[in-house]
């Protein structure tokens, strides 16, 4: 009878060779020194099934479209991906409160935003490489400074699957004084199209409405930024 070939599973991040275990890197080198997917594999301690534990992070990052994703994952949608379940998801929501309310009790050390290059810097490196579209809201104090910077769609977005309240929900939640709308164009070229002007005066309207003025709407490609607002597109 021949031999049967069994996968081999790191289930434990200890089972991983000794320059890839993350908490090791930690303490050596620093908590700054690793990637998202390794702080979230050593939050999560154990993979599943044929899959290492910084396998899974990797993936969810992914299917959440980074850790602004992730951090607006409700319990019951955590519970449902693979290998994740109950302690888990309770795992990943208590990290990523806890990140929350520190950014909250320093709020000197929040990026505050002049002008669209800011927010281009703050988002573009990521954005512009999408394949997909994305739309997001940089949510703003008082002072333009970031409370948090909110993932709204995925996908082809125009004004009919645009709603509204996706948009502002979080700001409404955060009391935010000011938002800045941002998307992506994967194609790489940022010149606004008609239906980005329209979800812009659109935007700009609901705004005033619920007392949460649109600064701006930034289009990202790559390595490249448009303005509404500086282009006088959308904006009276």
């Amino acid at each position: 009878m021949e031999p049967v070939d069994r996968p081999e599973y790191h289930l434990l991040i200890r089972d991983l060779p000794a320059d890839l275990r993350p908490r090791e890197r930690l303490a050596y080198a620093g908590a700054a020194s690793l990637s998202a997917a390794e702080l979230l594999a050593i939050i999560l301690r154990v993979g599943g099934r044929g899959e290492n534990v910084i396998r899974m992070a990797e993936r969810l990052l992914a299917q959440f479209n980074g850790i602004a994703g992730l951090a607006q994952a409700g319990y019951d949608e955590l519970c449902l991906q693979h290998g994740v379940g109950e302690a888990k998801a309770a795992q990943i929501l208590a990290a990523m409160e806890l990140g929350k309310r520190l950014a909250a009790t320093l709020p000197n050390d929040r990026t505050q935003v002049h002008s669209p290059a800011d927010v281009a810097n703050l988002l573009m490196l990521e954005m512009g490489l999408l394949p997909q579209e994305h739309l997001r809201t940089v949510l703003l104090d008082t002072k333009n400074r970031v409370i948090r910077v909110v993932n709204v769609y995925a996908g082809s977005l125009n004004t009919a699957v645009v709603r509204v309240g996706e948009v502002f929900r979080e700001a409404i939640r955060a009391n935010s004084a000011s938002i800045i709308v941002v998307h992506n164009h994967p194609s790489g070229d940022p010149t606004p199209s008609p239906e980005d002007v329209r979800m812009t005066e659109m935007l700009v309207d609901a705004g005033k409405l619920l007392d949460i003025e649109v600064l701006d709407h930034v289009v990202i490609g790559h390595n490249r930024y448009v303005s509404l607002k500086e282009r006088r597109l959308g904006f009276a």
